[in-house]
């Protein structure tokens, strides 16, 4: 597949570039590229990942580095903390890694946070590359330089903002993703058609088929227009100050069910959740007909994404434990939650007025 190469500005200067290949062929020439030349890398993954293409990833690297070494993470949300970020530092601190050196991170959106926290913070940064391996990482977390930890119960709660040098997506990693995972990717995916792309929103719909099947050409269309979005809104506000917050959206009361659920639903089934949520409440406002509300319900259980939760699976999941967890998180304007809806299919605004009865309202309606 002839790859794609999408360049990122930051603050109005090239910051870096993303690629989308099919295989990890052209990784060394990138690193190459780079404007700095690294003598240590450390590759920072998870006890999933590792065995499909830690030797694979090595092998590339050979020949460009002095060192290498290797952190594994216990696979799971459970790792993204700061006792993890510890263990890294202190492996590089003991391989004496400096300013000059690199981090890599392999794996899903919590291989790369917890990566791009450590570059962040690390001798108050070094460099690190995002090879994002699920359709989460690649299509989300990789690319915008937000990097985090959860703090007790609390999601990405401590973070820092910091560009990679480089994000590598090898869209063949995904053929190897649990079916489970790859349909959490796609909340986010879904998503991005939601507030940003009508017509990407209706590409989607008719082509649930190949994308589900994992037709490599659908998942490079899909993961570049994904990527394409999320870099654009990312310029236009690289600190999250104004439209990059549109990007939240399903997150608000989603992040609240993850948190109840002690995480055992995956981030993505609880953005689709808290996406329905979304709908029902920009149905409420009379922006979107009944229609656009059924379709946009439809659209992510064609994907296999959940829309609502069972109480009976989760009894903790009342209607005032959901509204209270979603006043914790970290979107709150003042006493005010800044709730992200959609004024018609493909284009998102930001909501101050919900009162308590609104949130309950559509809580109740994700309550199966």
């Amino acid at each position: 597949m002839h790859y794609h190469r999408l360049p990122v500005s930051y603050e109005d200067r090239h910051s870096y570039d993303i690629l989308i290949e099919d295989s990890f062929s052209a990784l060394k020439a990138e690193i190459q590229r780079l404007p700095s030349h690294y003598q240590r890398v450390c590759i920072v993954t998870d006890s999933n990942v590792s065995q499909f293409y830690l030797d694979q990833l090595r092998q590339e690297l050979q020949g460009i580095f002095q060192q290498i070494v290797v952190h594994i993470l216990p696979a799971g949300e459970a790792s993204k903390n700061l006792a993890c970020a510890e263990a890294v530092y202190e492996q590089m601190i003991e391989a004496r890694f400096d300013r000059h050196d690199l981090l890599i991170a392999l794996g899903g959106g919590v291989v790369g946070d917890l990566t791009g926290f450590v570059a962040a913070t690390y001798m108050r940064g070094i460099d690190y590359i995002q090879i994002p391996t699920s359709l989460l990482a690649q299509v989300d977390s990789s690319v915008g330089g937000k990097t985090g930890i959860d703090f007790q119960a609390y999601k990405n709660m401590v973070g820092a903002f910091k560009m990679p040098a480089l994000v590598y997506m090898n869209i063949s990693c995904l053929k190897t993703l649990d079916p489970l995972q790859f349909t959490c990717g796609m909340g986010e995916v879904i998503k991005y058609g939601f507030i940003q792309d009508k017509g990407f929103y209706r590409w989607l719909q008719t082509n649930v088929k190949r994308i589900m099947s994992r037709d490599l050409p659908a998942l490079a269309q899909m993961v570049y227009t994904s990527a394409d979005i999320k870099r654009r809104i990312c310029q236009l506000d690289p600190r999250e100050e104004g439209i990059r917050s549109h990007l939240n959206f399903g997150h608000t009361i989603g992040h609240a069910v993850e948190k109840l659920s002690s995480f055992r639903l995956y981030h993505g089934q609880c953005v689709s959740i808290g996406s329905a949520a979304a709908l029902y409440l920009s149905h409420k406002l009379g922006k979107i007909s009944t229609e656009d509300l059924k379709e946009g319900i439809q659209t992510l259980t064609d994907f296999g994404l959940p829309v609502s939760v069972d109480p009976g699976d989760f009894p903790q999941m009342t209607t005032d434990n959901i509204l209270l967890a979603s006043k914790s998180d970290k979107k709150m304007q003042g006493d005010r939650i800044r709730f992200v809806i959609l004024d018609a299919i493909g284009q998102a605004d930001t909501y101050l007025d919900f009162v308590d009865d609104d949130l309950r309202e559509a809580i109740d309606f994700i309550r199966a």
